[in-house]
């Protein structure tokens, strides 16, 4: 169980955020109270958790706080929709799906002797709805404050700088275990077993899991590569060389699915052209969205792929079967309800009819939120996140490769393989949507050639006077 630690930083994390909002410009302040909130604070089930309400925890925390001093800063302005109708469709069946959700899952699910699981009521569809806005305010206020290649250097030397400060207690964990979280915040956050690999440990620290920490440390590499091509001369060496200490903790890290992608990234952003990177991410994006449906027709080739892993590692080929035949398990239950999904409390899981324990694992986030929100919630999760990777990739043809900034082609790859990396896992973090988001008011800058956002550099005075 968590300590006592753990819930006053999760508490504390409010006035965290009101010191950086005074300290460092608006959208600084922004991407590290969310970067900070995700790689620091401690993961469920350290949470509060209140009737009617989400559950509070290292997301919705900084989420609304962040939300809250903007609109204290800027106003309600800050806070506003894309310009493209396909946008604002997209946030409207986000927020508002799981309202069809609640009222077509009126019934409880019996078992045998057990206590049923609950009918969905309108106090679920408040609080479900709730939680999908939360999930949504670092979208809409990173398209804001994000929106130009300063900003994109700010977003990406975050995570960079993250990246080298978390490989201390990365390479503490390589040596003597997961055990950080343990030590610091009195639990551990996932199984053990699954940490040790090839007579040693993958790293975990804060996070949900070693594979949200690899990806991490994926991430954090290809930003400094892509801050050392943008560069001039200066640092560029620098640069360089921490990128490379990036890609030893990468391979260190010992997740297989992680390492691939920087191997397959690092070349594109070395050596490519930005409209190469950007038919990349856009192919990446393209084959996200249409998984579902060629999972659906059969014509994903689960054993081949399989056959292929097991080239690599038996484990591995027996991890990729297990996720199959789960994800396989799972897509029946969701075709019971295909449109809106089950909805919450485990409903879209498979339960044991007699003890009513639940039998099957999700892991992808595609297949959990298709479950839950159906075919509708998954158009409108998943597509806010490919939208701007489609709209530079319809507006890339009508200009100059020198008029992109050069960080756009990156973040569109990291976000690009995190889309697709939703497919076996559930890799949706607070660095997920700043990428989309940021992105997105980046397409509508290069649309309208200026954007009009008064003192976006602002710091919030008020407070603490």
């Amino acid at each position: 169980m968590p300590n006592s630690l753990a819930y006053l930083m999760l508490m504390i994390w409010p006035i965290f955020a009101i010191v950086l909002f005074r300290k460092l410009p608006a959208p600084q302040a922004f991407i590290w109270t969310l970067l900070g909130g995700y790689l620091l604070l401690p993961a469920a089930p350290a949470v509060f958790d209140y009737p009617l309400l989400p559950p509070f925890d290292k997301h919705m925390i900084p989420n609304l706080v962040v939300t809250v001093i903007c609109l204290a800063m800027f106003g309600r302005g800050i806070l506003t929709l894309p310009q493209s109708y396909l946008g604002r469709a997209l946030v409207a069946l986000f927020v508002l799906s799981p309202i069809a959700t609640v009222l077509t899952n009126g019934d409880p699910i019996e078992f045998r002797g057990q206590v049923p699981l609950p009918a969905l009521r309108l106090t679920d569809a408040f609080a479900l709805s709730v939680t999908q806005m939360l999930l949504l305010f670092p979208f809409l206020l990173a398209r804001q404050l994000l929106a130009n290649p300063d900003n994109h250097k700010d977003l990406l030397f975050a995570i960079f700088a993250a990246g080298l400060v978390y490989s201390f207690p990365i390479l503490i964990e390589i040596r003597l275990s997961p055990q950080l979280n343990a030590w610091i915040y009195g639990y551990y956050q996932h199984s053990f077993a699954q940490t040790i690999r090839a007579s040693g440990f993958r790293p975990v620290v804060f996070l949900n899991h070693g594979l949200w920490l690899a990806f991490f440390v994926m991430t954090a590499l290809i930003a400094g590569l892509a801050l050392w091509r943008a560069k001039g001369r200066d640092n560029r060496t620098a640069y360089f060389l921490a990128s490379g200490y990036l890609g030893a903790i990468l391979f260190l890290c010992k997740s297989l699915g992680a390492f691939v992608y920087g191997v397959l990234l690092v070349p594109l952003v070395v050596l490519s052209g930005r409209k190469t990177q950007l038919r990349i991410a856009f192919f990446l994006a393209a084959l996200t969205l249409s998984y579902p449906l060629l999972k659906g027709l059969d014509k994903v080739p689960n054993d081949t792929l399989v056959a292929q892993a097991e080239k690599i590692s038996i484990d591995r080929a027996n991890s990729l079967k297990f996720r199959f035949d789960n994800e396989d398990l799972l897509l029946e239950r969701a075709r019971e309800k295909p449109l809106f999904g089950w909805g919450s409390w485990g409903r879209n899981q498979l339960h044991d009819p007699v003890t009513g324990d639940i039998t099957t694992v999700s892991d992808g986030r595609w297949i959990i939120v298709f479950g839950m929100f159906g075919w509708f919630g998954f158009i409108a999760e998943f597509g806010l996140l490919v939208l701007p990777i489609f709209l530079l990739w319809r507006l890339s043809p009508h200009i100059a490769p020198e008029n992109l900034s050069p960080l756009v082609g990156p973040m569109a790859l990291v976000l690009g393989i995190n889309i697709f990396d939703l497919l076996p896992n559930a890799t949706l973090t607070p660095i997920t949507w700043l990428l989309s988001g940021s992105l997105l008011g980046y397409t509508e800058y290069l649309k309208n050639k200026t954007i009009s956002r008064p003192e976006i550099h602002a710091r919030w005075k008020p407070i603490m006077r």
